[in-house]
Formats: structure tokens, C-alpha cells, sequence
């Protein structure tokens, strides 16, 4: 059986929210259901893992929230900010060179 969250998951949700909510504002749920379908069920990552990251992002200013009323309930929708904008910038850049080095490692075991 596959690990639902492998040790080297860290700071991957972060990512994958700044991601999700730089194309447009979403609610928990919807992201948890977002995150399953772009990484073709990959990763799934359920809402204990996700709200927890949401608040805080929203704490040190990187997304900003707001109330909704949606068929007799309200729902908190979460977009990016420009502080969100840049730190998924710095987040997609750390993630590319990481990329980079394990496919190298990976295609070149016998330098290693």
C-alpha cells in the first residue's frame, strides 16, 4: 500500500494551494478535490492537512479569505495575494532546481 504522505511531502502542500489559488479564488473541499485531479491522484491530501496550511498562509499574508453564502451555508473562499504571488515564484523556483538534481541523481546513479 502506498504512503498517502511520504516524509519528502514537506512544504509540498503549501505549494500546490499557492498554485491552485493563483488561477482563482476556491473553498477547502474544493482545493482537497483539486489537488487529487491536476497531480492525477498522486497526491491527496485531505483536509486535516489542507486547512491547517490555508489559515496559515492566511496568517503571514500570503492568501486572504472571504465569506460566502452558497445554498444556505457559508463557505470561506481563499485567494492569493501579491505576497502569495511571490512566494509561490520562490516556491516553483526551489521546486525546479530540486527537480533538476533528483532527475539527475536518478539518471546518473553510478556518479553518485
Amino acid at each position: 500500500m502506498a504512503q498517502s504522505n511520504p516524509p519528502f511531502m514537506s512544504g509540498v502542500p503549501e505549494l500546490l494551494l499557492l498554485r491552485l489559488l493563483n488561477d482563482r479564488e476556491m473553498y477547502g473541499y474544493e482545493l482537497v478535490r483539486s489537488i487529487r485531479e491536476v497531480t492525477s491522484e498522486a497526491i491527496s491530501l485531505g483536509e486535516g492537512v489542507i486547512y491547517p496550511v490555508l489559515h496559515s498562509l492566511e496568517r503571514n499574508g500570503s492568501l486572504k479569505s472571504r465569506r460566502k453564502p452558497v445554498g444556505g451555508r457559508t463557505r470561506v473562499y481563499y485567494s492569493v495575494t501579491r505576497k502569495g504571488r511571490e512566494r509561490l515564484e520562490k516556491l516553483q523556483n526551489d521546486w525546479q532546481r530540486i527537480q533538476t538534481g533528483i532527475t539527475s541523481a536518478l539518471e546518473s546513479p553510478g556518479n553518485a
